[in-house]
């Protein structure tokens, strides 16, 4: 028993002194982005295609409140970038603070997902 406390506490010894463990964690969090912006829908179907479009563009989480019109995107910097996520959105039919929405992906939408379109 007491061998295996001994080798066990000689692991976590050598792992803590590792200094690739602590370097990834420290660039992985450097290149890591959240963003909130506007994009517009009216419902859960709304709701899933822009967090599917966000994904489709890189983003690791993609949380679209239709309450405020406000989705949250995490991505990593070094794999996408917010411009590349609003334009994989407006794509699929919804307007967002950056790009809009052709009329052709628009009116493909579903009836419940017409919004009020941005200006």
């Amino acid at each position: 028993m007491k061998l295996n406390i001994l080798i066990f506490s000689i692991f976590l010894a050598f792992q803590a002194c590792n200094p690739k463990a602590t370097t990834s964690t420290a660039v992985a969090s450097a290149n890591e982005a959240t963003e909130t912006f506007i994009v517009a829908g009216n419902c859960n179907m709304c709701k899933k295609t822009i967090e599917g479009a966000s994904k489709q563009a890189g983003a690791s989480y993609a949380n679209w409140d239709k309450e405020n019109d406000k989705l949250t995107v995490k991505f990593d910097k070094t794999k996408t970038s917010v411009d590349a996520i609003q334009k994989s959105i407006a794509k699929y039919g919804y307007d967002n603070v950056k790009y809009k929405a052709t009329n052709e992906a628009y009116e493909g939408l579903p009836a419940c997902c017409h919004y009020d379109r941005m200006q």
